[in-house]
């Protein structure tokens, strides 16, 4: 058992670290507030390869896996740029396609999600139906040689900055006449489907959307896979890559805000001339929350480092422990940074308020605390199912 990373992911920390810091949290929130998206950014990310480094070399990615992934996730919230396209189109899109698309959906995509020169969104959630994709009402139906897609997507991320997004939908089994899941890549222009922002209390340069599809007619290949069979096997192939990347990158927005907090404490000095970080009042809180960030970035690697060993059932459990891990340790970070900032923590200029909202989503979306601790007393303790 080894804590260390390889040399080749040494070096991409330190790379990613100083094109974050390059970069940094004022540019973040400077994208956000004029709505903006951090297109620089990410176009250089995608120019130096961070951005494929999970995609096989034959499309032109990396050849790496989420582990690598999830430090490029991380090292950029840690400057203060959470990206959160990264878990989109990386991490779900990318994955979904190398593990379970045609070999012509392969050539066609991935070589653009590798560059950046390419984004693919997720579609799952509903409002009715959240996203349990038992209860999904987005349906896909056979039209001769063609599929019309009909139903409703809600909280769907950069729809507006994307070429094409992931729809999840029903479709009927011909031979036992059941539902079952099915994923379609659709263009974002094509006619049937609209869309409506949401307006979010949420200080981001990535947009919320609904999604209205309206018989939305797709030629044959737009369906993920070679067979309908490759629906629930390709869904799944892309939630631990999610829960994962998520989890990094909330990790990340956890250092920042300690390490931000931390220069702020250990330099500002009343009372005696004492500087306020010697209080153990002040310097306990962060020590508090620096052990649970520390934490939940050692479950991210187990999980990410399972799931690239092919462990998909003992990925699925770590996942989610290191969302949930993260989530909370993301959300305590920035609170005690701002409380220990004082009034000075909730000032733009000191970019630790700027996240609140980001990380108070975290403990909500992708998946909720509550569904995660659901998992875990089912599949761990061995609980009976609550839901």
């Amino acid at each position: 058992m080894t804590f260390d990373l390889t040399p080749e992911q040494d070096q991409l920390r330190d790379a990613v670290r100083a094109l974050g810091r390059r970069y940094g949290h004022s540019y973040f929130v400077a994208k956000a507030k004029s709505g903006e998206h951090t297109t620089e950014l990410w176009t250089e990310a995608g120019q130096l390869g961070y951005l494929g480094v999970n995609i096989p070399t034959e499309y032109g990615g990396g050849g790496g896996g989420i582990t690598e992934l999830a430090i490029v996730c991380e090292e950029l919230a840690a400057a203060g740029c959470p990206l959160l396209l990264l878990v989109v189109s990386p991490a779900i899109a990318a994955t979904i396609l190398s593990r379970h698309g045609t070999e012509e959906q392969r050539k066609r995509h991935l070589p653009g999600l590798a560059d950046g020169s390419q984004k693919i969104v997720f579609a799952i959630t509903e409002p009715e139906a959240g996203s349990n994709f038992h209860r999904l009402g987005t349906v896909a139906r056979r039209d001769g040689d063609e599929w019309l897609l009909s139903g409703r997507k809600c909280y769907i991320s950069g729809v507006d900055e994307a070429d094409h997004v992931l729809v999840v939908a029903r479709t009927e089994d011909a031979a036992t006449g059941k539902l079952k899941p099915a994923l379609f890549i659709v263009p974002t222009d094509a006619a049937g489907l609209t869309r409506s922002k949401l307006d979010m209390e949420i200080l981001s340069p990535e947009n919320q959307f609904l999604l209205y599809l309206d018989d939305v007619r797709l030629p044959a290949d737009a369906l993920v896979g070679e067979s309908l069979d490759a629906g629930l096997p390709a869904l799944f192939a892309g939630l631990n890559p999610e829960r994962i990347t998520v989890a990094a990158m909330g990790a990340g927005t956890g250092r920042y805000a300690i390490e931000r907090a931390s220069e702020y404490t250990a330099t500002r000095k009343v009372w005696g001339g004492r500087t306020i970080g010697s209080h153990q009042a002040v310097s306990h809180p962060l020590a508090h929350a620096a052990v649970q960030v520390e934490l939940a970035r050692l479950m991210i690697q187990k999980a990410a480092t399972l799931y690239d060993a092919g462990r998909d059932l003992e990925a699925g459990v770590a996942g989610n422990m290191a969302k949930y891990a993260s989530g909370e340790a993301a959300a305590l970070a920035v609170d005690t940074a701002v409380q220990a900032l004082g009034g000075a923590g909730m000032t733009t200029e000191y970019g630790v308020a700027t996240l609140l909202g980001a990380v108070r989503a975290g403990r909500i979306a992708p998946v909720s605390r509550e569904m995660i601790l659901n998992f875990v007393a089912q599949h761990v303790l061995g609980q009976d199912k609550s839901y």
